[in-house]
């Protein structure tokens, strides 16, 4: 059985192992050994992404609170893409501005063997584990610049409300717990299929989906996102906008599905009006937002609406819909905040949107890519965010819920007015001051790789909708 154990966690336990190691290593070394450390964390990622291609096709671990399957597969390989373009995209940036310590690699890393565990949670004792564990490196990232009063005050705001997310968790929790007498999902799904939905069973969901919610901030547990997005270092905002999203989603669907799914009708009226009210913030407050990681915390709160959509539907198609999802908003927004590490002016980073004007002329190659992926976010075919949404919702059509894909529709149409306003600025306004040459070849291959998938999505597409089905239909046949 501790065999079995060992090689279900395998993943879990090379990020983990090698981490403690690196720790020590730094230690000895000091600030010096950043570099090196980063790399090393870089290439453990790549080794626990290889162990988990290589790994059993389904496997439980601790009596079935642990669960490797094709959908946590899935899951654990975006989350690895989005924590090691945190760390590639941050050299350049911790050096210039001073907080080149050797704990940065080292906190994305305990925090991914945090989101890991999350996304192969089998119970709601695992599960908070697993959240928690990330939670301690992410309120630590959040105010890495000690210095600096907003990533100071954005690790506080995060903190707190946090803690506060974690209560309702917690007290949902304790009244599952309470009216179902398991924390194993296995076995709270037996209990609602015999004996069905109680009210005590309904107050836990409530409470249970409300701290989940906090989370993948949607509304109305956004309010943290864009105070910490604009006060976090950029390399750290990086890091917040795509892999503990894609864990807390992760979370959201096996949290919601493993132990509910006799429980539908309940919860999707839930998933519903949250996903709506995403959807609808997301494509008005961003709109006059002058700085530009603030718009992107907005777009990314409505962007979590739509891949909402995906659960509201209930079905393996749309489990399916919010994994594809999640990868093409991983991908775009790793090169997003890529493009926005390059604005660099005399040695200083800026923010504002205003200081992009007239980039397609000072920096077209920077401009191109931006505006791909401003395109792709704003849903235009033929690029991959115009397939994100398309598959949510068919899913949600193929539901029969016809008015929320209306709704879906007109807010992604609004919202594509801060997207297309951006290129407009890039294009259309006069010059301002050119931006600096941005050294390294760290953050030029994200950028790349980043715009590359943004236009042979439509090519490759293929391959990964297969992956994507059978991790849908191993987490909801």
């Amino acid at each position: 059985m501790i065999a079995g154990d060992i090689q279900a966690i395998l993943p879990e336990l090379i990020i983990a192992t090698g981490g403690m190691l690196l720790l020590v290593v730094g230690v000895w070394t000091g600030d010096k050994s950043l570099k090196l450390l980063s790399a090393l964390s870089v290439a453990l990622l790549a080794v626990a992404g290889v162990a988990l291609i290589v790994a059993p096709e389904t496997a439980t671990a601790f009596n079935g609170s642990f669960i490797a399957d094709p959908f946590a597969r899935f899951v654990k390989i975006l989350i690895l893409l989005g924590s090691a373009a945190s760390i590639i995209l941050a050299q350049s940036f911790l050096q210039r501005e001073g907080i080149n310590r050797f704990e940065f690699p080292l906190l994305i890393l305990f925090a991914t063997v945090g989101m890991m565990f999350m996304v192969s949670a089998g119970s709601l004792i695992a599960l908070y584990m697993g959240l928690e564990l990330q939670n301690l490196a992410l309120y630590v990232l959040a105010a890495f610049h000690r210095d600096s009063l907003r990533s100071s005050e954005a690790g506080l705001k995060y903190f707190v409300l946090s803690a506060l997310s974690s209560g309702l968790l917690l007290y949902g929790i304790s009244l599952i717990y309470g009216f179902s007498g398991t924390t194993m999902f296995t076995q709270i799904a037996m209990v609602v299929q015999q004996s069905g939905v109680n009210i005590g069973l309904i107050f836990g969901m409530v409470f249970f989906i409300a701290g989940l919610i906090f989370k993948i901030s949607a509304v109305p547990f956004h309010m943290w996102t864009p105070d910490v997005y604009e006060g976090a270092p950029t390399p750290i905002t990086a890091l917040f906008s795509t892999a503990p999203k894609v864990a807390a989603m992760g979370m959201v669907l096996r949290g919601i599905l493993g132990p509910f799914p006799d429980a539908i009708h309940e919860w999707q009226q839930i998933i519903i009006i949250v996903s709506v009210l995403s959807m609808a913030l997301g494509a008005v407050a961003a709109i006059g937002q002058p700085n530009i990681k603030r718009m992107m915390a907005y777009s990314s709160i409505g962007h979590m609406g739509y891949a909402l959509l995906g659960l509201a539907a209930g079905t393996g198609t749309g489990v399916r819909s919010v994994l594809i999802y999640l990868l093409i908003y991983v991908v775009t927004n790793a090169g997003v905040f890529g493009c926005i590490l390059a604005m660099q002016r005399d040695g200083k980073a800026t923010e504002s949107i205003s200081d992009l004007a007239g980039l397609a002329r000072t920096r077209p190659g920077l401009a191109f890519v931006f505006a791909s992926l401003m395109f792709s976010l704003a849903g235009i075919p033929p690029l991959a965010g115009f397939f994100a949404k398309f598959y949510v919702f068919l899913a949600v059509i193929e539901a029969q819920l016809y008015v929320l894909a209306v709704i879906g529709v007109v807010t992604s149409v609004i919202g594509a007015y801060y997207y297309l306003r951006i290129v407009k600025i890039m294009y259309f306004d006069d010059p301002a001051p050119a931006f600096d040459k941005v050294s390294g070849p760290g953050l030029g291959s994200v950028l790349a790789a980043s715009g590359a998938f943004t236009f042979l999505f439509i090519v490759g597409a293929a391959p990964l909708l297969g992956a994507a089905t059978i991790a849908a239909h191993s987490l909801l046949p």
